[in-house]
């Protein structure tokens, strides 16, 4: 009976245990009010209270908390763009209180602030100037935040512009703006590549064309050097110059006719002459022949005279 009468009491000391410890986490704080009255903050671990006459009013995260805010603002050039904030932001320790009891709703006091910053710092933009300057925004953001939030036991970790979304016909505008800029740059290339070409390639035909002149000249030179050699050898064999010259005009007549004849596809022109001079021309002719085997005799005596003093000796 006495055990009965004792476990009453045993279920109340229970639970009065359970109403005296309480654990609180890591990176988290704890409000102790005692009457309705702010009494303590506790910090992690094992705590203790007076049950019935203490409470837990509230946790308070510690942790860096992040609040992504989407403002949609009109810039200097009344483009209309939407604009993602994120802001990144941690309760003071040594002001839990403040964070606790000076602000109702933080998200919505974070919020508020970044709507006035970005809504005063972007239409002193244009576009452009948004995206390259949304650092800027960024550090107008913080600063203004930590400013009003430090007061109320908050600080301001970081504030980022993660987005610029402008209107989907100014993106579209901008993006034609884009292609037809690199449209230009690659024509502008395309002629470059080409002037390059026709550069080099009138380079290359005034060098042909220069070495195919040098060619001819050479040509030309050793022709009449060989000319002036034949007529030479002529001159030493009793024959004078002016039927040396004659000579060397037959043979290259022949020699044009030979080639021409090897090609079966030339044709040949002779054009009409006085019959004088057609029998002058085939006078000379003949007498060019003549000239030529006496030379040949002559050069046959000699190489004879040249061999027998060869086996003379």
């Amino acid at each position: 009976m006495g055990m009965i009468f004792l476990v009453p009491f045993f279920i109340i000391g229970f639970f009065l245990l359970l109403a005296t410890f309480f654990v609180v986490k890591q990176q988290t704080a704890v409000v102790i009010e005692r009457f309705g009255k702010y009494a303590s903050t506790r910090s992690s671990g094992l705590q203790l209270k007076i049950p019935f006459i203490d409470r837990i009013a509230g946790r308070i995260n510690l942790k860096i908390q992040q609040l992504d805010v989407i403002v949609e603002t009109k810039t200097k050039d009344d483009v209309f763009v939407r604009l993602k904030i994120s802001v990144q932001f941690q309760v003071i320790k040594e002001k839990v209180y403040d964070a606790f009891y000076k602000l109702e709703n933080p998200h919505d006091q974070i919020t508020s602030y970044v709507f006035d910053v970005v809504r005063a710092e972007v239409p002193k933009m244009k576009l452009d100037d948004v995206f390259e300057r949304k650092d800027d925004i960024a550090i107008a953001v913080k600063a203004e935040l930590n400013e009003a939030m430090i007061n109320y036991g908050y600080d301001i970790i970081k504030t980022l512009v993660t987005d610029i979304d402008p209107d989907p016909q100014v993106k579209a505008a901008m993006n034609r703006i884009n292609a037809s800029e690199r449209e230009k740059i690659a024509a502008e290339y395309e002629a470059e590549a080409e002037r390059i070409k026709i550069v080099a390639k009138a380079r290359a035909e005034a060098e042909s064309k220069r070495l195919q002149g040098q060619g001819i000249a050479d040509q030309r030179r050793e022709i009449a050097r060989g000319l002036e050699e034949s007529v030479e050898v002529l001159n030493n064999v009793g024959i004078n110059s002016q039927e040396a010259s004659a000579l060397i005009v037959v043979t290259q007549h022949y020699d044009t006719l030979q080639s021409i004849g090897e090609e079966s596809n030339s044709n040949l022109i002779l054009l009409p002459n006085t019959p004088q001079a057609g029998s002058d021309m085939l006078n000379n002719m003949i007498a060019s022949f003549t000239a030529s085997n006496q030379i040949g005799e002559i050069m046959k005596e000699q190489n004879q005279k040249n061999q027998n003093k060869s086996k003379d000796k």
